[in-house]
């Protein structure tokens, strides 16, 4: 079967105008912020003015352990959206902006596909209202000011050589992982080494994700460790004095954004918290604005279920108060197969073409990975449902064993067509969504508050990842061991890992048993409010692959973009 690209398809989507998509919502026109034609802000202002009427359903779609590729998280999240409004619920999408790193390298940009993607494309994937420009430049200023304040004579007594806070861009670009500021002459700064990040993975951006309010988003900035003296104090941006400047650059990128789906159903696009280092789901923010706005809010949490569905629960929820009623799980006939460990699927090269040949027992080979991610979900006491996101190359026979698979374990399940289809596709998941949703709510957090940092990472390696254990380097445990001495022990947990098995192994497939989490560094995010222990090489500032996207990126000749995926 073949379909136009997507880009074509975001082309000759037919746009409503943004106050149409709003007024859906109910949101008026007074509250929205223009940015061109088919872009706008809303202000913060909605939360209040509607904070009287009742709350919607609230579904967070997360996923088997992917492949390289993905597996359509964000096109099942918008075709689920779109297949809601086709069987009589209103509904409303909230998803990550993408980074403008991936849009040029391997993986392309994150509109979404085929028939169930947010437009116009070009703008959520190239700059859209600037929000990623601002979390770069707050990052910067901060960077900008630790520096100024070691050549004006570090009254803090900031230890060059025990500083945490990097630089940023928003490109992938390896060259700039470890690099040595400061050369030249005595006024051009003190040489240390330092480095960049990309900008999904600054501090500010997950602080930007997790803010109810601008008081908040202000609190946070203040609150970010830059690095620590000589005795080994924290410094903050607060005694740096630059919280109040970054909070300035930021104001207005607290402000959800608004855009459509190629349905028109109404999408709100804010923050991208990087998803193996951050929490990786959309921002509260524009939660608790469409969560009054509509029957079914639909959000996507990054990577496997316990990768951002974990922490969509345990942080997200944690810090904005609102309870989710059912989540979706999407598998795919090709990741199943993948897991059964009898082929390799590499970013940027074509599938195996045995992978897709018909062969159901392939996918029963690696349905433990399905198994354990289902039982993910129920840990936090909420309904899964399976979606099964269709590829023209798969085969009946192998959507019927991923059936029975989830049948199996009590979980609804749904083929769903939305890529090709859009939400008439989908109409299965939608009413599969509707009855888990309409369950009696039994959400719970998989840890309190106050027990210790040790505590909360066993918990997730043992119950979601499946772990006998975990084993701590000494930096480490001297790491835990001080932040747990300077108050940041009620702090909740992101363990940094790879995404691509349930363990900290990427070579580790299915349901991995009998292993220990490795855990040789922890950091604290005391702005964003959560400690994040690393398990692993993780990757902040990607690189480029040997033939990046950038390279079939252009212009036309009537000025028009070409390439873009």
């Amino acid at each position: 079967m073949s379909i136009p690209s997507d880009l074509d398809i975001s082309r000759a989507t037919p746009l409503r105008p943004l106050t149409d998509i709003a007024a859906q919502l109910g949101i008026g026109e007074h509250l929205l912020e223009p940015y061109g034609r088919n872009v706008a802000k809303i202000s913060l202002d909605a939360a209040t003015e509607l904070a009287d009427r009742p709350r919607a359903r609230y579904v967070v779609v997360s996923a088997i352990t992917p492949t390289p590729l993905g597996e359509g998280k964000t096109t099942t999240t918008v075709g689920l959206g779109q297949a809601l409004n086709h069987i009589g619920k209103r509904s409303a999408v909230a998803v990550r902006q993408p980074s403008m790193g991936p849009t040029f390298g391997i993986k392309g940009g994150a509109a979404g596909g085929g028939y169930s993607q947010v437009v116009p494309m070009e703008a959520l994937n190239l700059h859209l209202t600037g929000d990623m420009h601002a979390v770069t430049a707050a990052h910067n200023l901060l960077a900008a000011m630790v520096d100024n304040h070691l050549h004006k004579g570090n009254e803090l007594g900031i230890d060059p050589h025990r500083i945490t806070w990097r630089r940023v861009l928003d490109v992938n670009d390896r060259d700039l992982r470890n690099i040595i500021t400061g050369l030249g002459g005595k006024q051009d700064g003190s040489p240390r080494q330092a480095g960049f990040d990309i900008t999904a993975a600054s501090e500010v951006m997950a602080v930007l994700a997790l803010s109810t309010s601008l008081a908040d988003l202000r609190r946070r900035l203040g609150r970010i460790v830059i690095g620590y003296t000589g005795d080994g104090e924290p410094v903050s941006a607060e005694q740096l004095r630059a919280a109040g400047a970054m909070a300035v650059i930021m104001r207005d990128a607290l402000k959800p954004n608004l855009m459509q789906t190629t349905e028109n159903t109404p999408v709100l696009v804010h923050a991208g918290p990087f998803g193996n280092i951050a929490h990786g789901n959309s921002s509260i923010a524009a939660d608790l604005v469409a969560s009054r706005c509509t029957d079914y809010l639909i959000t996507e949490a990054g990577f496997g279920a316990d990768m951002g569905a974990e922490r969509f629960f345990n942080i997200k929820c944690r810090t904005s108060g609102l309870r989710p009623d059912a989540a979706v799980l999407v598998a795919t006939v090709r990741a199943l197969k993948a897991h059964s460990g009898r082929y390799k699927v590499v970013a940027g090269k074509p599938l195996p073409p045995e992978l897709l040949a018909e062969n159901p027992d392939d996918v029963l080979a690696g349905a433990a990975n399905l198994r354990k991610q289902i039982d993910n979900i129920r840990l936090h006491g909420v309904s899964p449902v399976v979606a099964i996101n269709a590829f023209p190359t798969d085969h009946a026979s192998e959507h019927e064993a991923i059936r029975q698979v989830a049948e199996a374990e009590g979980a609804r399940v749904a083929v769903s067509n939305h890529f090709t289809e859009g939400g008439p596709g989908g109409t299965e998941l939608a009413e599969a969504v509707v009855e888990a949703a309409e369950e009696p709510a039994g959400f719970q957090l998989l840890y309190p508050d106050e027990a210790d940092l040790r505590t909360k990472i066993e918990t997730i390696a043992t119950k979601v990842y499946g772990a006998d254990g975990v084993s701590y380097s000494a930096a480490a445990s001297r790491s835990l061991d001080s932040y747990e001495a300077n108050g940041y022990g009620d702090l909740p947990v992101c363990i940094a890992k790879t995404h691509l098995s349930l363990s900290s192994d990427p070579a580790l497939l299915g349901a991995p048993t009998g292993w220990t989490l490795p855990v040789r560094e922890v950091r604290a995010s005391v702005g964003a409010g959560f400690v994040y222990p690393i398990c692993g090489d993780m990757r902040t500032m990607p690189g480029l692959g040997s033939h990046p996207a950038a390279e079939s990126i252009d212009l036309d000749e009537n000025g028009e973009i070409t390439g873009l995926s």
